[in-house]
């Protein structure tokens, strides 16, 4: 396991192709106040289609905060795209690709394929579990939360209210003493 991402301090550089077309670079990112990185298991994982919807719905109330989104996964682009389509995820930019060795860089867990999912796909060889991240602009990490298992994420009503108390407050990152 990687050495967890460390609050107040550089993120790793993160460039993936998007579904649909593109390409997303954190180098590239400027938002007002922060990025979401949001990454999700994949096209197999049926709490990702309900988790994923519900941030399409408040889609627009991060750009109100001044948060730029990406949500990313290790799929393929023809399962990023299928999901794209399959969830109704047009007003998000879905990434893919995020290789087992990026996604530890960035202090993901990583999971083997047990064959099928509940929602009868096949899982990829090797896949992230769920991450989020809050980078600034200055690219610091500012918030993170990994997790071993897809169930019991960070709500996003609950990330919005907290986005909205750090801006008035001007709320440090904490978590950031490692010895």
């Amino acid at each position: 396991m990687q050495t967890p991402l460390v609050p107040r301090q550089p993120v790793p550089d993160l460039t993936v192709s998007l579904a649909g077309g593109g390409t997303w670079s954190l180098a590239d990112q400027t938002p007002d106040h922060f990025t979401l990185i949001v990454v999700y298991r994949g096209l197999h994982c049926p709490i990702c289609s309900h988790y994923l919807a519900d941030l399409s719905e408040k889609i627009d109330s991060f750009a109100n905060l001044g948060v730029n989104v990406l949500v990313l996964s290790g799929d393929d682009q023809t399962r990023a795209e299928q999901a794209k389509a399959d969830w109704k995820l047009d007003k998000l930019d879905i990434g893919f690709g995020l290789t087992p060795d990026k996604a530890r860089e960035w202090g993901l867990y990583v999971s083997s394929s047990r064959g099928k999912s509940s929602a009868g796909m096949n899982e990829p060889e090797r896949f992230p579990e769920p991450g989020l991240f809050l980078v600034r602009p200055d690219h610091t990490l500012y918030f993170a939360s990994v997790q071993t298992m897809p169930f019991a994420r960070p709500v996003f009503k609950d990330i919005l209210q907290a986005i909205a108390f750090v801006i008035e407050k001007d709320y440090p990152a904490r978590g950031e003493v490692s010895h």
